[in-house]
């Protein structure tokens, strides 16, 4: 059993026994920490975690996952902390979920139906929605179990030309295969849109820098500091769902855009991973990642190498070279007692791609803002261009975007040697 910081008993929500298979013999810390973190799911859908146990599973059971002995110690404990809800921090197969169910009399969710529920629960936009459902749907596809024999439905004919017609089971696993097509036209529309829209921002003069980093990291918070904006942020497990664009100030740049972006976090539900696909891919988009981490957690190199390999899925690899380039921005430095171990990691010289910061109290921010000013201006080429000595709007535009190093009037003409960015240099191609 792990200790760790309990709700209170006396709440009104939903009570919970969280029970963690341990399958592959992890330490204690790290035992620790998934705990937590389930514990921190279950309260950011307003459950009440009692307690929180672990059990090594060197031989999963097919029909329950624990063995028995374990089985009856989970309802024991359940009925002594009068818990209703088992989470359990693992997957379950549709079998393993209703055993557990019939043998204790309660309901049974696994990590994946946890954070569907919190995506289910937390999605404010129609596409957040729609990615939502989803993903329940995909999941809920393979979980319907032979239950329904009793309303089968009979079709016509007589002797042995008879028999069972449509069972309730396959009416319920065509309905979800005609509600997952529409679903799936819907969010080809909608990302035919998002796609309109990226490119119209392509075509703008604004660098994008996409905030990417695990769930309570200190993403919207950092973006509400940046931005001035009031984006929901709170210590809570996927408080922020849908991204979120806003411009703010950017040394040498007339403007830049924002982009805050759901979190992530370990054992992320494949589902959702595929119906969110077309929303992440605005993280690919952009002229820069910064990768918010919790600098202060125990488990933030664990936590890292989650973030690393999902972004790698979506086409983005620091090592091998793919996609914008990364800066990493270790958050809630204040968090970190000065006299402690860790705050040495913190301390002068670190990585050229990293910045110490707090979010929270705004330390460091200035210097990561001029960070990814930097970042962004590598790279930069020099070009002699011609242009129209009435073309003022395309004049303030290279000002704007670019330095103009020399200018010289030959007729009506301007002769300009211009520096910028590779990615400026073809968005002024693009321009009419």
């Amino acid at each position: 059993m792990i200790p760790f910081e309990k709700e209170s008993l006396d709440s009104k929500s939903g009570r919970a026994l969280i029970a963690h298979p341990d399958m592959v013999s992890l330490s204690q810390a790290a035992l620790e920490h998934r705990l937590a973190e389930a514990a921190g799911l279950a309260r950011a859908i307003g459950l009440v975690a009692t307690d929180t146990v672990y059990f090594s599973v060197r031989k999963p059971k097919p029909a329950t996952l624990f063995g028995s002995g374990q089985v009856d110690q989970i309802g024991k404990m359940m009925a002594e902390q009068s818990a209703t809800i088992l989470i359990v921090d693992g997957s379950l197969s549709a079998i393993q979920q209703r055993n557990l169910e019939e043998k204790l009399d309660v309901k049974v969710i696994d990590r994946t139906g946890l954070i569907l529920e919190i995506f289910g629960a937390r999605a404010a936009t129609a596409e957040g929605r729609l990615q939502v459902e989803l993903a329940h749907l995909d999941y809920q596809a393979g979980r319907l179990v032979r239950s329904w024999t009793h309303l089968e439905r009979q079709r016509g004919g007589f002797g042995f030309l008879g028999g069972p017609g449509e069972t309730q089971i396959e009416s319920d696993r065509r309905m979800i295969r005609d509600r997952m097509a529409k679903l799936r036209k819907d969010l080809a529309h909608l990302r035919k849109t998002r796609a309109l829209h990226r490119d119209r921002r392509q075509r703008a003069p604004w660098p994008v820098i996409a905030l990417v980093g695990y769930t309570n990291a200190g993403k919207s918070t950092l973006f509400n500091r940046l931005t001035g904006a009031d984006v929901f942020a709170e210590d809570l497990l996927f408080a922020t769902l849908d991204p979120t664009m806003r411009e703010f100030s950017l040394p040498g740049y007339y403007k830049a855009i924002l982009s805050d972006t759901v979190g992530f976090v370990s054992d992320l539900p494949t589902q959702l991973v595929a119906a969110f696909r077309a929303t992440l891919e605005e993280v690919t988009a952009a002229d820069i990642i910064v990768h918010v981490r919790d600098i202060s957690h125990e488990a933030t190199d664990a936590q890292a190498r989650d973030v690393r390999q999902i972004l790698a899925d979506l086409g983005v690899s620091e090592e091998a070279g793919e996609g914008p380039p990364v800066i990493e921005a270790w958050n809630k430095i204040d968090k970190i007692d000065p006299d402690a171990p860790e705050y040495a990691r913190i301390m002068p010289p670190l990585p050229e791609n990293v910045c110490a910061i707090s979010a929270e109290t705004g330390a460091g921010v200035d210097i990561l803002v001029n960070l990814i000013a930097k970042t962004l201006s590598e790279g930069y080429k020099c070009e002699q261009i011609t242009i129209a000595a009435s073309d003022g709007k395309r004049m303030a535009w290279l000002h704007e975007n670019g330095r103009v190093l020399s200018s010289e009037q030959q007729a009506d003409e301007l002769v300009l040697e211009v520096e910028m960015s590779p990615r400026n240099w073809g968005r002024y191609d693009a321009l009419d």
